[in-house]
């Protein structure tokens, strides 16, 4: 028989709806939040490359966003700052993946809460950089980032679209059956004078459980077509299947992890349900920042009540010693997660992105060995 991209999404649906079945993982109809006293099995991920020493990550809780950054940042000046200091320039990395809602997209104030804090620590340029997953530069205008030119002169802010830049790095990844194919990077978030700092959001995902700071970073460095080009998109190819995606993840997350500044997370006003797009809003009035992203990611699923051996990409990344993803190698510091806590409801499609976790029974059985009575012989 034949098995086709049909067949295949039949069987998996199959499949893991015996697997939601057995651990309590709502099917389709029932209500999305995940009961966490039945999780999924999680399969044992064996540690590659240990990170090493404790990774501190600064917890602000405030009704005011620009100023719950700022403090977040603060609190870990002592980590940033000599990074920083042997840097030409700093990228800020925003979330703009819908130019026009602002839920679903890094909001100014969370900008102007970053420059507030480099404006006495740092004086080169500023490069506030993007490929957003429609024009760039329409979301730059929406969202009103043009104004911070304007606001901060001192601080020589610029607004550039990777896009448009058009200057880029390529990695392999690998497609939907499995074969290599090539994708570009933006340059600016590879360049060894940049301190990159990512300004992610606390959000549920429709593919891969939640979007905090990997995430932004990863899928918003791969490029695309602008406005009068023949069209082409190298972030879809990530979309290629539940398990390719956070494979590729990784390997992207591989290639940028050299080049991290910080990671900022704003959970101001999170969102949950059907993210990253059009989710509704959550006032978890949080924000989350370290020098490790892994680490900083663990905290934001903390403060969502979601369970973190459901993500794929961030157990990967802990695994080859990207980060440190175990909370007993993680020091907060600020309000203790549990006191600003809320458990946020998962996206409707929550059974099957859980399904990477599960055998790839849909591939052909082991080539190369036969069995006998003493077992497998290969060869």
């Amino acid at each position: 028989m034949n098995f086709t991209r049909r067949h295949f999404l039949q069987g998996a649906g199959a499949g893991l709806m015996a697997v939601g079945a057995r651990h309590g993982v709502p099917l389709r109809g029932e209500a999305p939040l995940l009961r966490a006293q039945e999780p999924p099995a999680a399969p044992i991920l064996p540690t590659i490359k240990e990170f090493p020493g404790i990774s501190q990550v600064s917890l602000a809780h405030g009704d005011d966003r620009r100023k719950n950054i700022t403090a977040a940042l603060t609190a870990i000046d002592d980590q940033i700052r000599p990074k920083l200091q042997r840097k030409k320039y700093v990228v800020i990395k925003p979330n703009i993946v819908n130019t026009v809602n602002q839920l679903a997209s890094t909001h100014a104030d969370a900008l102007r809460g970053i420059i507030d804090y480099l404006a006495p620590r740092f004086k080169g340029p500023i490069v506030i950089a993007e490929s957003a997953a429609g024009d760039t530069l329409e979301g730059y205008e929406n969202f009103r980032y043009t104004r911070l030119p304007g606001e901060y002169r001192d601080q020589r802010i610029s607004l550039v679209d990777l896009n448009r830049e058009a200057k880029y790095e390529t990695i392999p990844l690998i497609d939907f059956d499995l074969h290599v194919t090539p994708v570009r990077l933006g340059a600016r978030l590879l360049d060894p004078d940049a301190f990159v700092i990512c300004s992610g959001i606390m959000k549920t995902h429709n593919a891969v459980v939640v979007t905090l700071s990997v995430k932004n970073l990863v899928l918003g460095s791969p490029l695309h077509s602008v406005p009068g080009e023949k069209y082409w998109n190298d972030k879809r190819k990530y979309h290629v299947g539940i398990r390719q995606t956070h494979y590729n993840m990784l390997l992207t997350a591989q290639k940028l992890q050299p080049n991290w500044g910080a990671a900022v997370i704003d959970g101001f006003e999170g969102m949950e349900g059907n993210g990253p797009n059009s989710g509704t809003p959550v006032p978890s009035r949080l924000a989350i920042a370290s020098t490790d992203y892994i680490a900083a990611d663990r905290v934001g699923i903390e403060a969502m009540g979601v369970d973190p051996s459901w993500v794929g990409y961030l157990a990967y990344a802990a695994q080859v010693g990207l980060g440190n993803y175990h909370l007993d190698k993680i020091k907060v510091e600020g309000p203790a997660v549990a006191s600003v806590r809320k458990k946020y409801r998962l996206h409707p499609d929550i059974e099957r992105e859980l399904q990477w976790m599960g055998p790839m029974e849909e591939l052909p059985p082991k080539l190369g060995y036969r069995l006998s009575e003493e077992g497998p012989i290969y060869g």
